[in-house]
């Protein structure tokens, strides 16, 4: 009787803010928060550099290949999987998209070529990962050891200039006073949010990520979607290949070092969880921005590289455990 009368009992509605569906939203803003005060830290450490707009460009001008890969990561982890490989297959395409054969078909080869290198090589991972059924961790890991190797054979272990003017101008390159470079990281940005949150693939990508049996008898293709996701994530290792190679008016095989590091930490910290099935492209923007503005006041207050490193280890345990106690859990009456 008393069970019965329990669930008879009307439940007590919980408010919107307190709901699972505001979780995003409440991250997104510790993120700004976080972000706000690391401007203010700026303006006391380095009130003369850290607030201009030249300094501001260039964080974002920074930020915009890192964070095309991370756009592409953020989909890779949702879907339930993880992607060690970024790194590796970014100076893989950059590497061969810089070859003196490719240069010779201008920058439209270029692109094609660094694209191209990028997607096989992400869909090579996701056949290895789908249909040979190795673990993410061991297929990723093999191909960013057998993808950097590749790279520096291809290299010869030199820096390859580029001799073609369309892509070496196009890190100067501005457009209504914003550089190129971080245009193609918002429209990356606004294409991932659209295809996540409003299209069949998105909602089959949270779908298998969550529960990849269950979407399985959904009739989900789950190993088609996990070729998909890796192929999606090496294509945005090719964008920001050729973005970081117009940066440096050159591809070398050392080129894309831990950026692993910095898109996992993105999108872990933007809400992604390590689990899949849950994350937000808008959660992965904040996060590289957050890790990108670090760096900069790093940079300015001429604090040694191995203490960034180790900044953002940190940041790292933070958000796993940020994610294993969820906020929901503060507001449960006990």
């Amino acid at each position: 009787m008393t069970d019965l009368a329990s669930a008879a009992a009307p439940k007590m509605k919980t408010s919107w803010w307190r709901d699972d569906a505001s979780e995003p939203v409440r991250r997104n803003l510790g993120l700004t928060g976080v972000l706000v005060a690391l401007v203010v830290i700026g303006l006391v450490s380095a009130p003369d550099t850290f607030a201009t707009s030249g300094n501001v460009l260039n964080i974002l001008t920074q930020a915009s290949a890192i964070g095309v890969i991370a756009i592409g990561m953020t989909f890779v982890i949702i879907g339930g999987g993880i992607d060690l490989s970024v790194g590796a297959l970014t100076a893989l395409s950059a590497v061969w998209c810089t070859t003196v054969a490719t240069q010779g078909f201008g920058g439209g080869g270029m692109l094609f070529t660094a694209l191209v290198v990028g997607t096989v090589a992400g869909t090579i991972n996701g056949v290895l990962i789908a249909y040979g059924r190795l673990v993410p961790f061991i297929a990723t890991l093999a191909m960013m050891v057998g993808a950097r190797g590749l790279a520096t054979k291809i290299s010869n272990k030199q820096t390859q200039p580029v001799n073609v003017e369309s892509i070496n101008r196009l890190a100067e390159n501005k457009l209504l006073g914003i550089p190129v470079l971080v245009l193609i990281f918002a429209g990356v940005t606004a294409v991932g949010w659209v295809v996540l949150n409003r299209t069949t693939f998105g909602r089959r990508t949270v779908a298998v990520g969550g529960n990849a049996e269950a979407a399985r008898l959904a009739g989900i293709n789950v190993r088609r979607q996990t070729v998909l996701l890796y192929a999606l994530s090496g294509l945005c290792c090719g964008l920001a290949a050729l973005m970081v190679v117009a940066q440096a008016n050159a591809g070398s095989s050392s080129q894309g070092d831990l950026y692993e590091l910095d898109a996992i930490a993105a999108a872990i910290i933007g809400g992604t969880t390590l689990t899949g099935g849950r994350g937000t492209v808008i959660g992965s923007l904040l996060g590289v921005v957050v890790f990108t503005t670090i760096t900069n006041l790093f940079i300015l207050n001429n604090l040694p590289t191995e203490v960034q490193n180790i900044v953002k280890g940190a940041i790292i345990v933070g958000a796993v455990l940020v994610q294993q106690f969820q906020p929901r859990d503060l507001f449960r009456k006990r």
